[in-house]
């Protein structure tokens, strides 16, 4: 059996900076390697993001889309 697999990238995020936004095209992965990540969503009808949760160094986000094939 062969195994293929991508190496990891490494980003260096600024402070601000958006990662993924929900409704894009999904097709990576992201481990927090070190540093927090604050996630939030913007609810309809609201003006302001909603904080969901940090994300902090072994969290990973992004997988849910690679899962399912979808945004």
């Amino acid at each position: 059996m062969n195994i293929v697999a991508d190496a990891m990238t490494v980003i260096k995020a600024e402070k601000g900076q958006t990662i993924i936004q929900e409704g894009k095209d999904g097709d990576d992965m992201f481990v927090v390697e070190k540093g927090t990540f604050r996630c939030t969503k913007l609810f309809k009808g609201d003006f302001t993001p909603k904080f969901l949760k940090n994300f902090e160094p072994g969290d990973a986000f992004g997988e849910l889309a690679l899962l399912y094939n979808a945004p």
